[in-house]
């Protein structure tokens, strides 16, 4: 068996999963790139309008994708192009999770998917402050001009798990996951009729996230709330990539931090107000992108980050939009706080643009 798999990226139009407007997918076979294919697509019906959020970030807008099949018209391509491959996709949280939702939404049957997530193998193999796409491509030597085109993204993807088989000495999925002692993850198949319909998208179907509009809210100056700091869950599912990270948030986010560490604690990570030395994420407001780590326009806790980071302390930088695509757009319900607090210190006390 060689280094055989298939790459996949999707951009959807809002803040819900399940609203896929456009596909990108690389199929690999023997660790070389053999065949590509992208689409554009409605979203399932109910669940395609476009946030300008989104819009910004790809720049489909609801005209280039009017006279497009909807996504479940789309699906057997896509799912013929698959065929019984292991999925690879960089943060695969979401990307499985936008098939899994747009099934569910679109009341489609699908299987299930052995995956892999770049972010995560990045995360073991590179030493990098920001696993994003476009840091983790740099660092295995794939272009990536256009982030955020479905297509090149699945590509840069794609050379990104070849790159780290190479680094590894693995000639297929299996051995990778095996030399790093890891369990392959699997998406279990779907069926309309009998299967539970996931958390986001009875969510969106009860109308809490369906447009987005959660993601856009106007910007407020002032010191951000921390909030208390909720245990971890211990039910999460250990492949998530925030589970058992120690996360702390700086800058405004378009969701209070007490929300935000909700959702962090429902996937397995504890949540701290502070940079120290169990600090291993850090998630960043104020419209940061990836590029901020070069250009200097960072915060406060991110400075320390980077100072940190130079120590050879392995802490991770994320966008509030990377941070969402992890957790999902929807509020946690029935989440238990408890009284976990830390001592103010100067961080603690410092203006929004440094917190």
């Amino acid at each position: 068996m060689g280094l055989d798999f298939t790459a996949i990226d999707f951009e959807t139009a809002n803040g819900f999963r399940g609203s896929p407007c456009s596909v990108g997918l690389t199929k690999v076979r023997g660790g070389k790139i053999v065949d590509e294919a992208s689409w554009l697509m409605r979203p399932p019906a109910g669940y395609d309008h476009f946030d300008h959020h989104n819009v910004r970030i790809h720049g489909i807008t609801p005209a280039d994708v009017a006279v497009q099949p909807r996504f479940g018209e789309l699906f057997p391509e896509i799912g013929a192009f698959i065929g019984e491959d292991v999925l690879a996709a960089h943060n695969a949280a979401f990307d499985l999770g936008v098939i899994r939702s747009a099934l569910e939404v679109s009341g489609l049957p699908g299987p299930a998917y052995d995956y892999v997530c770049t972010v995560m193998l990045s995360r073991r193999c590179y030493s990098l402050v920001s696993n994003s796409l476009p840091f983790a491509a740099e660092e295995a030597g794939v272009p990536l001009v256009n982030h955020h085109d479905a297509a090149e993204d699945a590509r840069a993807c794609a050379g990104i798990l070849i790159d780290i088989a190479a680094r590894n000495g693995a000639n297929s999925i299996a051995e990778l996951y095996l030399s790093l002692g890891l369990a392959m993850p699997r998406q279990q198949a779907f069926d309309p009729a009998t299967g539970e319909v996931s958390k986001p998208s009875l969510a969106a179907m009860s109308g809490a996230s369906g447009n987005g509009a959660a993601l856009v809210r106007r910007f407020q100056y002032g010191w951000p709330e921390e909030g208390l700091n909720p245990e971890p869950n211990a039910d999460a599912e250990p492949g998530h990539p925030l589970y058992g990270q120690t996360v702390v948030f700086t800058g405004q986010l378009s969701i209070g931090r007490p929300d935000a560490k909700l959702r962090s604690a429902h996937h397995g990570a504890r949540t701290e107000s502070r940079v120290t030395g169990r600090t291993t994420v850090l998630v960043v407001g104020d419209g940061f992108v990836a590029s901020d780590l070069r250009s200097g326009r960072l915060t406060g806790k991110a400075r320390r980050v980077l100072e940190l980071h130079d120590r050879g302390q392995a802490i991770e930088v994320l966008s509030e939009g990377e941070f969402l695509q992890m957790v999902g757009s929807a509020a946690v319900p029935g989440a238990r706080l408890n009284a976990r607090t830390e001592p103010a210190g100067a961080d603690a006390f410092a203006p929004a643009l440094n917190a």
